[in-house]
C-alpha cells in the first residue's frame, strides 16, 4: 500500500471504531422529570413537607424479600398527606439506578412515573403504555402485586426493578398509613 492509501485506510478505520464507541461513552443520565416536579404535580401544585420512615428489622427484611437483596439505609423520605403518600426510590436495572416517583392512595398504586433512567436499553418503560398497567395496584399478603405486569421485551431488568419498587412503595406505604391512622 503506498502511503495516502495507508492513512485514508487508517482514517476511516479510526472513524468506524470512534462511531462504534461514541453512543456508549455519551449514554448518560436520561431526567424525564424532576423529584420536585414529580412531587409538585403528585400533590396539586403543594407538596407536604417530607417525612422519614424508619425501617424497623422487620419492614428491611420484607424489603430484602421484595427487592432480593437488602435495603441500604435505615431511612426513606416520603411526603404524606391526607392518606396519599409520593416516594421517589431508585432500583438498579441492569447496571445502575432508575429513580421512579411513585403514589399511593387508599392501599392502591395511582400511578407511577420514572424520573431518571441510566440504562443504555430498557428506556422504554417510562412510556405510559407500560407504567399505566400499574394504576390501582395492590400489594397481596405475600408481597407480591395483586395483578401481573406485562414485561418488555428487551427491557426485562427495568421492568423488573420497577415492579420492586411498586411493591416496596405499596409496603411503606402500608406502614405509615398504619402509623398515621390514615
Amino acid at each position: 500500500m503506498d502511503g495516502r492509501r495507508e492513512d485514508t485506510f487508517m482514517y476511516r478505520y479510526f472513524l468506524f471504531v470512534f462511531l462504534l464507541i461514541c453512543p456508549i461513552v455519551m449514554a448518560g443520565d436520561e431526567v424525564y422529570q424532576s423529584p420536585k416536579s414529580f412531587l409538585i404535580e403528585a400533590f396539586s401544585g403543594d407538596p407536604p413537607a417530607p417525612s422519614m420512615l424508619w425501617l424497623t428489622p422487620k419492614l428491611k427484611e420484607d424489603a430484602r424479600t421484595i427487592l432480593a437483596h437488602a435495603y441500604i439505609g435505615l431511612r426513606v423520605r416520603y411526603w404524606l398527606r391526607g392518606g396519599r403518600s409520593a416516594w421517589v426510590l431508585e432500583e438498579i436495572g441492569k447496571e445502575k439506578p432508575i429513580t421512579v416517583g411513585l403514589v399511593v392512595e387508599a392501599d392502591r398504586l395511582e400511578y407511577l412515573r420514572v424520573l431518571v433512567f441510566r440504562e443504555s436499553r430498557g428506556w422504554e418503560v417510562r412510556h405510559g403504555f407500560f407504567t399505566e398497567q400499574f394504576a390501582r395496584t395492590r400489594l397481596d399478603s405475600d408481597l407480591s402485586l395483586d395483578k401481573d405486569i406485562d414485561g418488555i421485551s428487551g427491557a426485562t431488568l427495568s421492568v423488573r426493578a420497577l415492579t420492586k419498587l411498586a411493591r416496596l412503595a405499596l409496603l411503606f406505604h402500608r406502614q405509615v398509613s398504619n402509623v398515621d391512622g390514615s
